[in-house]
């Protein structure tokens, strides 16, 4: 088993990124793309059902991302603010990877007229807030 100290640094890492996280106060990418994937991940990963859209027989997508506006459901908050994911631990592989300062991620939020990133966030980037 591991020690109390190894488990009290993750806490600290977790809350510093959480803290730090670009993601949380951006949102673009959840807000720029069709979220799409094979129909049974969402199930898999325990995505509610009224959060998805079938796109056709063999792929879904989150729901309110089909579409020429882009706005996933399960974001909350405002874009270039204060966002989180209404289901982070669940969220589809799409959501997964995308990095803060990617070409994704710069290009998401130069729809929104939010400068790029200049370098990628090597941190994991949890968009949840405690509250």
């Amino acid at each position: 088993p591991q020690s109390g100290p190894s488990i009290n640094n993750r806490k600290t890492d977790l809350a510093r990124n959480m803290i730090t996280s670009p993601c949380l106060d951006c949102g673009a990418c959840c807000a720029s793309f069709r979220v799409s994937f094979y129909w049974s991940e969402a199930e898999a990963r325990g995505v509610p059902e009224g959060l998805t859209a079938q796109v056709n027989s063999w792929f879904g997508c989150m729901a309110d991302t089909n579409c020429g506006q882009p706005h996933c459901v399960a974001l909350d908050g405002t874009i270039g603010q204060q966002v989180s994911c209404a289901i982070y631990a669940q969220r589809p592989h799409p959501c997964r990877e995308v990095e803060a300062g990617d070409s994704q991620c710069n290009k998401a939020r130069a729809r929104h007229g939010m400068a790029p990133i200049a370098h990628p966030v090597v941190a994991p980037r949890p968009l949840f807030r405690k509250p």
